[in-house]
C-alpha cells in the first residue's frame, strides 16, 4: 500500500528532520523515496544549487536506508512553481503513498504545520500524511523506535476506522505497542426552543458508553491480529482533544494516527478542535488519513 513515499524539502536541517522517519518506514516496507525541493520563481538563478542539494541529500538517504539492511530506490527532484502546488501536483502524478513533512521548514512552523504550505496540501491531496514535530525527541533509525507507540484515536465510526489498514501495514513490518482510544463526552449539544443547549449525561449514562466502548475497541483490535502489534485499548471520559494530547504525554506515545474526518465531519477534523488542538497542542507526531468521498 505505502510503497511510494515522497518528502518534501526546503534546504534546511529543520525539514530534514522527517528523513529519519521516511528512512525507517521505506527500509521496513520497502517503499520508494522520493525528495522533492521547489524551485521558486524568484529563486530561479539559483536552480543548480536546489539540484546540487537534493542530489547530495538523496545519496545520503539511500546510504542510511542500505545501513540498515535495504535497498530502495530513492530519487531527487527539483520542482519550479509554487510550493504547495507542485508538491500537491507531483504526488497526484506520481502514484505517491505517503507525504512525510517536517511541522516547519525555512519558512517557520505556523506555515509548513497549519498554514500555507501544508494547508494547501493537506486539503488536496487523498493521501495520507504525516506531520514530523520539530520538538519531538529524535529516536534511534533502525531500532524500530521511531513507531514504537501509536495512539489510534476512534469515535465508533467507520470513517475513523480508515486508519487501520494503514496501521496493520505498518505493524506488520515494524514491532509496535498500539494503543486503541475512544473519549467518552460528558454531555452533548441539542437543540432547543431557546436554541443550542449542552446537556450532561447522567453517571449511568456515562458508565454504559465506557462499556460499550470497551466493547468496540476489543472488537477493533480483532483488525489488527497477526502483526507484530501488542495491541491496548484506552477510553476516557472528557473532551477527545484533550485526552489524546494528554494520553500520549503520559505514555510516551511517538505517534497519532487519525482520519481527517470522523463523526463530527471533515471541517471539525481538518479544521476544528480535535485535530487542530492535537496538531497544535500535542507533542507526538501525527499520520492524517484523508477519508475519500
Amino acid at each position: 500500500m505505502i510503497n511510494r513515499i515522497l518528502v518534501p524539502l526546503d534546504g534546511s536541517n529543520l525539514a530534514e528532520l522527517a528523513l529519519p522517519y521516511a528512512e525507517e518506514l521505506a527500509g521496513a516496507l520497502s517503499s520508494e523515496v522520493d525528495l522533492v525541493e521547489v524551485c521558486e520563481h524568484k529563486d530561479s538563478q539559483h536552480r543548480h544549487m536546489y539540484q546540487l542539494y537534493i542530489e547530495k541529500m538523496a545519496e545520503l538517504v539511500r546510504n542510511r536506508i542500505k545501513e540498515i539492511g535495504s535497498i530502495v530506490k530513492v530519487s531527487p527532484v527539483v520542482l519550479d512553481g509554487e510550493s504547495a502546488a507542485e508538491i500537491i501536483d507531483y504526488a497526484e502524478k506520481n502514484s505517491i503513498r505517503l507525504i512525510i513533512m517536517a511541522t516547519h521548514g525555512r519558512s517557520g512552523i505556523m506555515r509548513w504545520a497549519m498554514g500555507s504550505v501544508a494547508n494547501k496540501v493537506l486539503h488536496r491531496i487523498s493521501m495520507p500524511m504525516l506531520l514530523i514535530r520539530a520538538k519531538a525527541p529524535i529516536l534511534k533509525e533502525g531500532k524500530g523506535e521511531m513507531f514504537s507507540k501509536i495512539v489510534i484515536p476512534l469515535d465508533g465510526s467507520n470513517t475513523s476506522e480508515v486508519v487501520l489498514p494503514y496501521v496493520r501495514e505498518l505493524t506488520e513490518k515494524l514491532k509496535s505497542e498500539v494503543i486503541l482510544f475512544q473519549a467518552i463526552a460528558l454531555g452533548q449539544h441539542v437543540h432547543t426552543i431557546g436554541g443550542l443547549d449542552y446537556v450532561r449525561f447522567t453517571e449511568q449514562q456515562v458508565e454504559s458508553m465506557k462499556t460499550e466502548a470497551k466493547r468496540y475497541l476489543e472488537k477493533v483490535s480483532s483488525k489488527l491480529m497477526d502483526t507484530k502489534a501488542t495491541i491496548k485499548s484506552e477510553v476516557k471520559v472528557g473532551d477527545a482533544a484533550q485526552e489524546i494530547i494528554k494520553l500520549t504525554d503520559e505514555i510516551h506515545a511517538c505517534l497519532v494516527v487519525i482520519s481527517t474526518h470522523g463523526r463530527s465531519g471533515i471541517r471539525q477534523w481538518i479544521l476544528g478542535s480535535v485535530t487542530n488542538k492535537v496538531l497544535q497542542s500535542g507533542n507526538a507526531h501525527v499520520l492524517l488519513v484523508r477519508v475519500r468521498g
